[in-house]
């Protein structure tokens, strides 16, 4: 994750995530199929940038912090790969919550 921090520095309020793996196995053992399996719309931060600079200069800063566990919807945000792992940017008006 260190390496991904210096690689990719997120712009004003844009923030870097990295959904979670999907469940393949149901707390019951009942192993699903990868056709069957949807979208996974929980990810943790792991960047952020500055925030959004007022006319002012002043900049308000974003909500998320990186470690933090978040909600994204089901469409959106930019996908990246790093070294054989996939993020995605997003606006921060775009997540959905803050999990905790």
């Amino acid at each position: 994750m260190a390496k991904v921090l210096k690689t990719i520095i997120p712009l004003f309020d844009r923030v870097l995530v990295q959904r979670f793996a999907a469940e393949k196995v149901t707390k019951g053992g009942i192993h699903v199929p990868e056709k069957a399996l949807g979208k996974v719309l929980n990810a943790t931060v792991v960047a952020v940038g500055k925030g959004l600079k007022q006319k002012d200069g002043t900049h308000v800063p974003v909500s998320v912090q990186v470690g933090d566990k978040v909600l994204l919807p089901e469409y959106g945000g930019t996908k990246v790969e790093l070294e054989d792992k996939e993020y995605f940017l997003f606006k921060e008006a775009d997540i959905l919550a803050k999990l905790e």
